[in-house]
């Protein structure tokens, strides 16, 4: 391309600091360097984590930043050294990063990889340098990804080349979203067919986590959340009970085993605090109930549980982007969706154009939407 080897000037939005709303900028954004891509971002999604960071409840985020980690885009130019893409390839990029070298990425097992934030700040480039400035000043990433940007620069192992037939303002959503509570449901409950399941929270990870759920088989599929907006679209994707905490007196885990009789086989807590938390492991079997934590509660909060309620022989367990190994799950997830497996199109409520961020942000908080994607 044209572009190929030169500084871009482009559109970002960018956090200058905590609670501040959305300033879109003109920005330089360098060219990659080795083993770097450079992406023209075509859709992005909204996603709770990325305002998580805004309310400063997200661990060791540096400001000026780039948010936004749900793209998909084109790759417009690459570093020395990269194979897997070539400039044309539509992409979708991910936050937790698949190097494909270390330890974790060498197991079978585990979806992790030691190049994640939880291991080291993703907050600039693994050179310790950003690609991106703004009035002079480096601007940092998020997740190595920042898709609130007309164009990015990552890390190799941060995208998946996916099918060219592939519409991007539909699957930009398996970056984060879908992919994190489809695979909750799939691959770290590992749900049965027949069992029963309860689901905290019905954003757009709650409600992909009830389509995970269904697409296992669950019989039953209890899905919740203080919003009753949500439960038209949560019976939609397969929830076949929807209730809402605040109408009864007795707190939501005494509901959910009176309404199963011995509490639920598989909990989802999806809202990230630790209230939500305790229900849900309460909520569940009290000897074979499996808890899956997947929504993000504050840094540095805690969670108080009687630890009778593990020694009966419950599990707890977390999960990332729903036990994906993104790097070899994406393009598979995109021919799944290419196949019509599922319909990830239903958690899609809002298309905006970019510059309209804000207001985008504005409704995932008044829970109006679903998820919302920016076009460029």
């Amino acid at each position: 391309m044209a572009t190929s080897g030169k500084v871009i000037r482009c559109r970002a939005a960018i956090a200058w600091a905590v609670g501040k709303p959305l300033s879109v900028e003109e920005i330089e954004v360098a060219p990659p360097k080795a083993r770097e891509v450079r992406v023209k971002i075509v859709a992005t999604g909204i996603c709770r984590t990325d305002d998580h960071v805004l309310e400063g409840t997200f661990p060791d985020a540096e400001f000026p930043v780039i948010l936004g980690h749900e793209g998909a885009g084109i790759v417009e130019s690459i570093g020395e050294g990269v194979t897997s893409v070539k400039p044309g390839d539509k992409v979708i990029l991910f936050g937790l990063p698949h190097c494909g070298e270390c330890s974790f990425c060498l197991n079978p097992d585990s979806n992790y990889c030691l190049k994640s934030h939880f291991s080291e700040p993703q907050n600039l480039l693994p050179d310790k340098t950003s690609r991106f400035t703004c009035k002079g000043k480096q601007i940092h990433y998020f997740l190595w990804t920042s898709t609130f940007s007309e164009y990015t620069v990552v890390p190799e192992y941060t995208l998946a080349k996916i099918d060219a037939a592939a519409p991007l303002d539909k699957v930009c959503v398996l970056g984060c979203a879908f992919s994190t509570g489809y695979g909750a449901a799939i691959n770290t409950a590992k749900v049965k067919p027949g069992s029963t399941c309860a689901i905290f929270g019905l954003g757009g990870v709650g409600l992909s986590t009830v389509m995970g759920c269904k697409a296992a088989g669950a019989a039953r599929i209890i899905a919740i959340d203080i919003n009753q907006d949500k439960f038209a679209k949560a019976k939609q994707l397969g929830a076949t009970e929807c209730i809402n905490p605040r109408d009864f007196k007795k707190p939501i885990q005494q509901v959910l085993t009176e309404m199963t009789g011995h509490g639920v086989d598989y909990s989802f807590e999806v809202f990230g605090t630790a209230d939500t938390l305790v229900a849900a492991l309460a909520s569940c079997n009290m000897n074979t109930g499996v808890c899956v934590m997947i929504g993000e509660p504050p840094a540095g909060s805690t969670v108080p549980i009687d630890p009778f309620l593990l020694l009966s022989g419950r599990t707890i367990k977390g999960t990332l982007v729903g036990g994906w190994k993104m790097g070899d799950a994406i393009p598979k997830l995109v021919t799944s969706y290419l196949q019509k497996k599922f319909n990830s199109d239903l958690l899609i409520t809002h298309t905006l154009p970019f510059a309209k961020i804000n207001e985008g942000f504005e409704l995932l908080r008044a829970g109006k939407s679903i998820r919302s994607v920016l076009l460029y």
